[in-house]
């Protein structure tokens, strides 16, 4: 199992990006994937997720206007599409896959410990 995120980059305040996370070794829509930021000196924190076969989408509450989780089966890839993007989105962003333990469950989980493989993150960076 590998996840490669990618995307980021340098962005204007009310630009955007998207940020692909292209997985190989099982199949995206049966799994919830997860996207996490890490700001400068802070923890890493959930920001939405998706697992398309229940068409499950959440979205953490701070970017839920801005931001659009999806995938592409064919391609195998997650997606995060985002808009307005602020000076506060700033950090590395990270695709994960939440255990296999917790892949029946209704809900996206919040948790980084839940989830057990990761890609090794795309710096995101929101400036003028």
């Amino acid at each position: 199992v590998q996840l490669q995120a990618y995307g980021g980059g340098l962005v204007q305040p009310g630009g955007s990006l998207r940020l692909s996370c292209a997985a190989s070794g099982f199949q995206v829509p049966y799994y919830y994937i997860g996207w996490f930021r890490q700001a400068p000196g802070k923890e890493r924190e959930w920001i939405s997720c998706i697992k398309n076969i229940h068409d499950v989408r959440d979205y953490e509450d701070s970017v839920r206007s801005r931001f659009t989780v999806s995938t592409d089966s064919a391609k195998n890839t997650a997606y995060l599409q985002m808009n307005n993007l602020k000076p506060e989105d700033t950090g590395i962003y990270y695709c994960a896959r939440l255990s296999e333990m917790y892949t029946e469950g209704p809900n996206c989980l919040r948790w980084v410990d839940r989830y057990d493989y990761w890609g090794q993150g795309t710096q995101v960076t929101v400036s003028s």
